[in-house]
């Protein structure tokens, strides 16, 4: 596919969705933490009617702070639907560059301003990658370790996609990718989401940057993944392969 030009347009507005669930021993720390990196950033903060009183923990901390903003869904409803009401609040508000990231500090704020002047110089989509130079994991088990890697090298060889870390969930999106994407056809989840944001984003022509983190595992709280999101995952890698092939399904 021909990749599009440069995007130089100035990056005024940052927007950093973070999607909770459980997250009340997170959530007071890591909105400053965020907020710290650069004045431009503002916070969105989806809670999927979190039983442990996290939406409600941030609805405190937006009361003073109106660089947050906190939406409550019913229930839990899953984190590609956070991420694409997300995307759509971004638009309606014409932030200029929208970061998808945990709130759990596995995605490590600091690594924002590598990822914010990745994007400034060239690229349409960031990606922190722990898949590249320099990138990697801390407190890992084996198991999951090697889940992680076939699963960014299975997607590699059937999609086709040129990207080292395929289900990093730590990613940022220039406003025309937001734009041109369709984001009402994006229906998958989990690490699927993922792979399919990043597979379509590609599709598009757009240029896609892999930063390099380390990725640190969570300290509180339980992990989210589960066998359903990596059976997932397995089929939505050949419906995106069929759908470049013979166009939408």
């Amino acid at each position: 596919m021909e990749q599009r030009g440069k995007d130089t347009s100035p990056i005024e507005r940052i927007l950093v969705i973070m999607p909770t669930y459980n997250e009340r021993d997170n959530i007071e720390r890591i909105i400053p933490a965020v907020l710290a990196q650069d004045k431009r950033i503002n916070m969105l903060i989806i809670d999927d009617g979190s039983p442990d009183g996290t939406g409600e923990i941030a609805d405190g901390i937006a009361a003073q702070n109106k660089r947050v903003k906190v939406l409550h869904r019913s229930g839990k409803l899953g984190l590609g639907t956070a991420y694409v009401m997300g995307f759509k609040y971004s638009l309606e508000n014409d932030y200029d560059l929208t970061f998808e990231m945990d709130a759990d500090f596995s995605h490590d704020p600091s690594y924002l301003l590598d990822m914010i002047k990745s994007a400034e110089k060239d690229g349409d989509m960031i990606v922190g990658s722990r898949w590249v130079e320099g990138g990697g994991i801390e407190n890992w088990p084996k198991k999951r370790e090697r889940l992680s890697r076939w699963a960014s090298k299975y997607s590699q060889l059937v999609t086709g996609l040129p990207v080292h870390d395929c289900t990093a969930g730590f990613q940022a999106f220039r406003k025309r990718v937001l734009q041109e994407i369709d984001l009402d056809r994006i229906h998958s989840d989990g690490y699927s989401f993922q792979i399919e944001t990043k597979f379509k984003v590609w599709r598009s022509g757009f240029k896609i940057n892999e930063v390099p983190i380390i990725f640190k595992d969570r300290v509180h709280g339980e992990s989210k993944i589960n066998k359903k999101i990596v059976y997932e995952a397995f089929f939505v890698v050949w419906w995106l392969r069929l759908e470049a092939m013979f166009g939408r399904i």
